[in-house]
């Protein structure tokens, strides 16, 4: 069968993927590199952060941010960046006829940040006020820092990051430039351009040409994630907040395990839509949550699935023991035949509509070759969720949903620990 691909490695490591699109005139580049805050020690958490902020503050070409923004958005172009904990992106969408500006300006913002000292010292301030804007939004802060910390604890993917604010205040220019020698290194590097693309032959050579300046060294290894739980925990974090937020869940599988689309579909099971299991009867019939829905979560080596809610102050005990009881629900009764194949297909839909943007299909592309080198095409991956069976659900739920495997992260107006650590039994 025909590829929708094509997949290029050149002599320096550095690999371009190039995805054409029919009936669009927008076109992305990503270039996606693999490290993020897993790679850091305790000394510099946030470094992969404050880097990703230091490639808009100027080039030799672009000499400051007013000229790295200015370019792009005389053609309407979108442009950002991002840190997670195993990788790190940069991209530019653009109309197709502008795709040799949105080229040059990743490669030279990729490859030719300055890092200037004084700049380094002003955006200090800004991703102190980004750390501040995290604090201050609780819905945000209970996944994405109280429920790391709670699963991982003193290591790199139980740290935040953002980092704190002592240690953004610590990085120095020079922390920067080892970090960026040591992580950003051509054979971790991947290159996708998806959309109207034109000629894939002039593309390649365009990319070759912009990037034949990239690091070649080895890059670092991260250290491996250690995962030990054998009773269920709690980690409760108090303020004053008008609403509790939390998230309640299991560890899981990591993204090579087997039986990664089974979690797929228990989720949707779960928290497919506003007829899912989680949201009639933690919300409609319960009325106990204005948000609740659930996901799993498949890293290189750990995993999770997840609830997250909102729900009043008062009412936070209950809401936990509906999520248990529907964690309950799904591994001791097995699923309708009726229930799975909406499942399924509220899946395929989902992600059907999710690729028809140009962003969106360079990500599916340059995620699975970053971290698993390979690609399987829509088609396939979803041919991996129409295999999963009744018995597979219910074998994975049984697997998943015990007592010693359960995590809770809370923030609201609570001290008392126990109260809730008492609550957590399957």
């Amino acid at each position: 069968m025909l590829k929708p691909y094509k997949k290029f490695i050149f002599k320096n490591g550095l690999r371009l993927v190039t995805v054409p699109m029919k009936n669009t005139q927008a076109v992305t580049v990503l270039v996606l590199v693999g490290t993020g805050s897993k790679y850091e020690t305790k000394e510099i958490n946030g470094i992969s952060h404050f880097l990703e902020h230091m490639f808009f503050k100027g080039t030799k070409k672009r000499p400051n941010t007013l000229a790295i923004s200015l370019g792009l958005d005389k053609v309407g172009g979108e442009y950002n960046a991002f840190t997670d904990f195993e990788m790190t992106g940069y991209y530019a969408k653009v109309d197709a006829k502008h795709l040799n500006l949105a080229v040059d300006w990743v490669s030279d913002i990729f490859l030719n940040s300055k890092l200037n000292s004084e700049e380094i010292e002003r955006e200090k301030g800004v991703i102190i006020e980004e750390i501040n804007m995290y604090l201050d939004s609780p819905q945000r802060y209970v996944i994405g820092t109280l429920w790391n910390k709670l699963l991982y604890g003193d290591q790199p993917a139980g740290w935040d990051i953002i980092g704190t604010k002592e240690k953004v205040k610590d990085i120095k220019r020079n922390n920067l430039v080892s970090y960026l020698k040591n992580h950003y290194s051509s054979s971790n590097t991947i290159v996708i351009v998806a959309g109207n693309i034109g000629s894939i032959n002039r593309l390649k050579g365009d990319i070759k040409g912009k990037f034949n300046t990239i690091n070649n060294k080895k890059p670092q290894n991260r250290p491996k994630v250690t995962c030990l739980q054998n009773k269920p925990e709690a980690l409760i974090h108090y303020k004053k907040t008008d609403q509790s937020h939390l998230c309640l869940g299991v560890r899981a599988y990591d993204m090579f395990h087997k039986d990664r689309p089974v979690i797929g579909v228990l989720g949707s099971i779960l928290s497919g839509g506003m007829s899912s299991r989680m949201w009639i009867n933690v919300r409609e019939r319960k009325g106990l949550a204005y948000y609740v829905s659930t996901f799993g979560n498949s890293d290189l080596d750990a995993g999770y699935v997840v609830t997250r809610a909102g729900v009043s102050n008062n009412k936070t005990e209950e809401a936990i023991k509906e999520i248990l009881n529907q964690y309950r629900l799904i591994r001791d009764e097995k699923i309708s035949a009726q229930e799975l194949r909406k499942a399924k297909d509220h899946i395929k839909g989902s992600t059907i509509l999710s690729m028809e943007s140009s962003d969106a299909l360079a990500m599916f592309y340059g995620d699975q070759e970053l971290f698993e080198n390979k690609i399987l095409t829509l088609e396939e991956k979803l041919a991996k969720i129409e295999a999963v069976t009744a018995e597979d659900v219910q074998r994975v739920a049984k697997d998943i949903f015990k007592k010693e495997k359960l995590n809770l992260a809370l923030i609201g107006p609570f001290k008392d620990k126990k109260r809730f650590q008492n609550l957590l039994d399957l």
